[in-house]
């Protein structure tokens, strides 16, 4: 867009609304009877290339809201920590947020990950943002348990969707019942788009061992990680190995260069 001829109020106006194409927002979406899920839109690549939604750890509920006239959510995950490492490559980062009926005790469990209330709230999220990027390729990408919602919703959607990428994934069950049950029993033949995985060689959480996707990389693209910054946090959070801390940006270098099918480093050290 040219601005040379431009002067005073015009081209004031002009820059308003350049700014507010690319602005951040919270979105939120009647969903199912009496649900709203909401996502957060991170400033948006002036040349976007692709869409990544991405669905944070444990419970999944970071309270997306406004106050005060701005966007406010739990900071800590991963794949929050990274959003502007996607927006700088070219890739609109979308953050999922807990739908408004599993904001209570633990979130968002395992079972209702895989189930179809989940998969009629991302519907509604993924139609939004096709309708605001047009044409851009659809990647799901989740980080330890949120793993489980890209995977199960990656199955559900096919080729609406360009790919799938699972990151830290929680191969294990973490308790006996079914909200705890994470990827142990996931079929991920059932995933019918490309598939890659991304994980730490010294993930300590007892639930996301790296031997678990090693013995996939025979099936599947693996993105090894070695190295960072000494943890601060638990084997299980976000500021250790298994959030991939120090490392933050290279990965999501060779996560996006994949999804744009670009060569990539399977090692990133």
């Amino acid at each position: 867009m040219k601005f040379a001829r431009l002067a005073g109020p015009a081209l004031t106006l002009v820059f308003i609304l350049v700014c507010a194409a690319f602005a951040q927002e919270v979105v939120p979406l009647s969903t199912r009877p009496g649900v709203t899920e909401t996502y957060f839109l991170a400033s948006a690549p002036k040349n976007p290339q692709a869409i990544a939604v991405l669905f944070p750890g444990s419970g999944g509920y970071i309270r997306i809201r406004m106050e005060n006239g701005q966007p406010k959510f739990g900071g800590d995950n991963f794949l929050v920590r990274v959003r502007a490492d996607f927006v700088k490559r070219g890739v609109v980062a979308a953050i999922v947020d807990a739908p408004s009926d599993q904001q209570r005790g633990d979130g968002m469990g395992d079972d209702f990950r895989l189930g179809p209330d989940h998969f009629t709230d991302i519907a509604a999220v993924v139609e939004d943002l096709k309708k605001r990027f047009p044409d851009k390729p659809m990647f799901l990408i989740g980080t330890s348990r949120g793993t489980v919602s890209a995977a199960g919703l990656g199955a559900r959607f096919g080729p609406e969707v360009a790919g799938v990428v699972l990151t830290s994934s929680l191969f294990s069950r973490a308790g006996s019942s079914p909200s705890k049950q994470g990827l142990s029993r996931f079929d991920f033949a059932t995933i019918k788009v490309p598939l890659l995985f991304v994980h730490h060689a010294s993930d300590q959480c007892q639930f996301t061992q790296y031997a678990d996707a090693q013995a996939l990389s025979s099936k599947y693209p693996l993105i090894s990680v070695v190295g960072g910054t000494t943890p601060k946090s638990g084997p299980c959070d976000p500021f250790a190995q298994h959030g991939f801390y120090g490392k933050e940006s290279e990965t999501v270098e060779e996560m996006v260069n994949w999804m744009l099918k670009r060569p990539y480093k399977d090692l990133v050290k």
